[in-house]
């Protein structure tokens, strides 16, 4: 697992990947952050980490699109079914790889935070529990990634996919105002990743919203394994 470990987050910066999505997600964070808080001399911090939320939808599909879809295309992946370890170790190998990288960029950011205490007084605890969110938010993404690149082997379709299943997860709640229907309401408002975030940005760390990140989480490392067990016996 330590191998395909440390080789999946080489590979990250032996192509262009890994550096296009650092610069993205630094400049474009960077960027949101200075036009809802510096801009306006505003120490208060919901309207940036949402937006670097949505970022997400087209980020986290480029570090994810490759992981699996590339193995499939290059005929390398039967040198991960035939290897020691087991299936579940080559997933998760792959998981750590991308959330080391996200995580690792989102810890980042937080120097944006240093001007914000030179006029206000945000709250600390506040702003870790957001960046706690985001790095959540963010593992759950990559899980639904690494399940569709894991049904494809082209790359482009990987990362579209990804980015509308994502972006459902997002905009879920947001289609409630044009549903009569109070169980499909109560459907969207569960399965919506929006609306959980949002209590984070209330200064609320909510441990059923952790919960619900980790399972998916979760459930898209269990449906890739799946999909390789298949393909395995196939």
């Amino acid at each position: 697992m330590g191998a395909i470990y440390k080789k999946e987050l080489r590979a990250y910066f032996t192509t262009p990947v890994g550096y296009i999505f650092v610069a993205a997600l630094l400049l474009l964070s960077a960027v949101a952050f200075s036009f809802t808080t510096l801009q306006v001399q505003s120490w208060h911090t919901t309207q940036y980490f949402t937006l670097t939320l949505f970022i997400y939808v087209v980020l986290v599909p480029v570090l994810t699109m490759k992981s699996f879809s590339e193995e499939r295309r290059t005929k390398t992946e039967q040198m991960l079914l035939t290897s020691p370890v087991s299936l579940t170790g080559m997933v998760m190998a792959k998981y750590f790889a991308a959330m080391t990288l996200l995580s690792g960029v989102v810890l980042v950011t937080a120097i944006y935070w240093i001007p914000l205490y030179e006029y206000g007084e945000p709250e600390t605890a506040v702003l870790i529990g957001n960046m706690i969110a985001l790095i959540l938010a963010g593992s759950a993404f990559v899980g639904v990634g690494l399940f569709i690149s894991s049904l494809t082997e082209n790359q482009m379709v990987s990362c579209v996919v990804t980015i509308v299943v994502i972006l459902l997860f997002l905009v879920a709640t947001f289609a409630n105002s044009y549903i009569n229907s109070p169980a499909l309401r109560t459907m969207l408002r569960w399965i919506s990743v929006f609306s959980r975030f949002g209590n984070f940005n209330n200064g609320i760390f909510d441990i059923a919203a952790v919960l619900y990140y980790l399972s998916i989480t979760a459930v898209g490392i269990f449906l890739t394994v799946r999909v390789y067990e298949k393909r395995r016996w196939g």
